[in-house]
């Protein structure tokens, strides 16, 4: 006897054999038991996935002389044994007449079928109509079917089935009883085929089913042919790299090695897992949208571990991954993932475009990189607007010792040069937010954001009043280096009785510092007394190289040296939105913004640190995040504020000037005040 394929040998013969589509099996064993029968059903759904077997099933419950329980003999357990049962399973059954629609087009062909319709069955109970693809008939075949589907004689049942039911007329989706049949997940796959496999007799493993599974899309028939295919391929027994070399597809194995890499942050452990993958000649394209589909599983493991998909048989490995990475990790890998798919056609090959696309995931982490090992980052100018000493890069060398600080104050990186065109002089004068001088402005230009635009706080380096701020201003995030240095400011006075944070507390980052130097920055603050809430006005004196470092530092002294710490890029974003809470003389605390803990690293922290000991302040540095003092400005509002009244100024001196109001009057020109951008003027002797 002939070999007889897996998807034959196992078709279901019976409703309660069928593997899944339990919504239709439901439907079609009530009405049968209830006598409620339809004269037309319509099955649809992707290939493989049972519509001509139930059409099959259901002519054997129409047509069974064995089993009936009802007046006319119908049941829902046909019982096989039968002359009728028999005669269909083995396709010779004369009352099923099945036609394959996509080779019987014509509306002859159609009309020929129907002139058979009126006569009563010759062997069984019904006359069954099974047409299978009906969508590929004609439309003149539509015409010619859709009056015996409508009226069909009592003894004559149509069974439809297609997979693309859109291309069938309405007139004919009317007429008939409609079944949508669901695609095959993996997991019901893979345990149907282990049972067929455990009958059958045939060594397997389950990681090799998975992959079936997963191949076979949908498809239960599909997957009974890839089953045959592997057991030939592995001379009788089915092995997982059997079947993954059979269906060349990359070993789901491989995408979870890179994700654990970039769970451990091992950017190493990334190119090395990468560059096996390519001894393999993988799609690196496929790769990606693997490792995206991962960090998507992991997202809901972390929101709805009950919701995970176990297409791959892994839902125990992807738990214990999702609790190795934070929510927000793995929504910037999934975006950076996506977008980096996108970006692949213009990447130099594949590969170059996959190992990017992973090292940015770990670049762009809010922590960033822990481990630079050979790529220390800038301590200041991140954005080219100068370079770090060695004492200050990251590569772990501690900051210089107070001793040096005190003795050779001014040995600081040094500025960069001015852009030619914004010109600035570090010693330059400018006046104050009240002076009387009339603001020159321009009417030509945009203005920068009203972080750019503010005029900074400058207090000069000890032992070095010559030294220019040394950070360019990166957008909303710090002063614009072209602005000139100013000596006196409004700032706002810290509010008295705040206490220090506790040292344990679980979101304080906290950095240890050497002893305090000598070297301390000068500030007189106005100690009037002033109403509750209100801010009240600081002036910043020009420190002295050889003062005495036994002061506290409060918020004015942070307002007031703010732009001489030289902080630049994420750093100095973090930093302006800082006020002081407390300094007891060996622990700073700082209190940060809510809206940016996010960016609260222990990076930052140590760079600010490091810029504190540069200008003599060497404390424990630690940065809390918690809800900021109303009556207290932190140095961005103090910039947004200053900008704000300068921009006001400049809008006023305008709108005085005789030429514009000539303008006005002459031509009804306008003054757009939001293209107004305030000009830096040195003040009157």
């Amino acid at each position: 006897m002939s070999y007889q394929v897996l998807a034959r040998k196992w078709r279901p013969r019976t409703f309660h054999e069928l593997v899944g589509q339990e919504h239709v099996q439901r439907a079609l064993v009530n009405a049968l038991d209830q006598g409620r029968l339809h004269h037309a059903y319509l099955f649809t759904g992707t290939r493989g996935v049972g519509k001509t077997t139930l059409a099959r099933i259901l002519a054997k419950c129409l047509n069974c002389t064995a089993g009936g329980r009802g007046d006319d003999g119908v049941t829902s357990s046909p019982c096989g044994e039968c002359a009728s049962c028999r005669a269909i399973d083995e396709g010779r059954f004369v009352d099923l007449i099945e036609v394959d629609a996509a080779s019987r087009t014509k509306v002859e062909d159609t009309r020929e079928l129907l002139d058979n319709v009126q006569y009563a069955p010759t062997q069984g109970r019904y006359k069954v109509y099974l047409i299978d693809e009906v969508h590929m008939l004609s439309t003149s075949s539509f015409n010619a079917l859709l009056k015996t589907l409508e009226e069909p004689p009592p003894h004559v049942k149509f069974l439809l089935a297609t997979t693309d039911p859109q291309k069938l007329p309405a007139t004919v989706l009317s007429r008939c009883l409609q079944f949508t049949l669901k695609n095959m997940p993996p997991e019901r796959i893979v345990t149907h085929l282990a049972k067929v496999l455990e009958a059958e007799g045939i060594d397997f493993e389950e990681s090799a089913l998975w992959l079936l599974g997963r191949a076979a899309d949908g498809s239960m028939r599909d997957a009974m042919s890839l089953t045959d295919q592997a057991i030939a391929f592995g001379q009788g027994q089915i092995r997982h790299a059997d079947v993954a070399a059979m269906l060349g597809t990359l070993d789901h194995r491989h995408v979870l090695a890179l994700v654990e890499a970039l769970a451990d942050i091992d950017a190493a452990r990334v190119l090395r897992e990468v560059a096996q993958l390519a001894e393999q000649g993988p799609d690196f394209a496929a790769v990606l949208d693997d490792i995206s589909a991962v960090l998507h599983r992991l997202a809901v493991a972390q929101m709805v571990p009950d919701a995970v998909d176990n297409g791959h048989g892994d839902r125990d490995t992807v738990l214990t991954l999702a609790s190795r990475f934070t929510a927000e990790d793995v929504q910037l890998y999934y975006q950076i993932g996506v977008q980096g798919r996108g970006d692949m056609e213009h990447a130099p090959d594949l590969r170059t475009a996959l190992e990017m696309t992973l090292l940015r995931m770990l670049a762009f982490r809010p922590q960033g990189v822990p481990q630079p090992a050979t790529t220390p980052l800038p301590l200041r100018g991140e954005n080219g607007g100068g370079t770090s000493s060695p004492a200050q890069g990251e590569s772990g060398a501690p900051p210089t010792p107070p001793a040096e600080a005190a003795a050779s104050p001014a040995r600081r990186p040094e500025a960069p040069e001015p852009i030619p065109s914004q010109p600035a002089s570090a010693g330059e004068p400018v006046p104050t937010s009240n002076s009387s001088t009339a603001a020159e402005a321009s009417l030509a230009h945009e203005p920068p954001p009203p972080w750019e635009e503010a005029s900074p706080v400058h207090g000069p380096v000890p032992g070095d009043a010559s030294v220019p701020s040394e950070s360019a201003a990166p957008r909303h995030a710090m002063p614009s280096r072209s602005e000139p240095q100013d000596e006196t400011a409004m700032v706002s006075k810290a509010r008295p009785g705040s206490t220090s944070q506790e040292a344990d507390d679980t979101d304080v980052a906290v950095l240890e510092a050497p002893e305090p130097a000598s070297v301390y920055e000068s500030v007189s603050v106005d100690e009037s007394p002033a109403p509750e809430g209100e801010r009240v006005t600081a002036h910043v004196a020009p420190p002295v190289a050889d003062a005495p470092s036994g002061g506290r530092w409060d918020h004015a002294r942070w307002l007031a040296s703010f732009d001489s710490l030289g902080l630049g890029g994420l750093t100095r974003n973090l930093a302006a939105h800082c006020v002081v809470e407390a300094d007891d003389g060996n622990r700073l605390t700082l209190r940060l913004d809510p809206s940016q803990e996010a960016m609260n690293a222990e990076i930052h922290v140590r760079r600010v640190q490091q810029a504190l000991a540069a200008i003599g302040v060497t404390r424990q540095l630690a940065i809390v995040p918690g809800p900021l003092p109303t009556d207290v400005e932190t140095p961005r509002q103090q910039a947004e504020r200053i900008a704000a009244e300068r921009h006001a100024e400049a809008v006023a001196a305008l709108e005085r000037d005789p030429r514009v109001q000539q303008l006005q009057e002459a031509f009804g020109a306008r003054l757009i005040a939001s293209t107004v951008k305030p000009a830096d003027v040195a003040p009157r002797a």
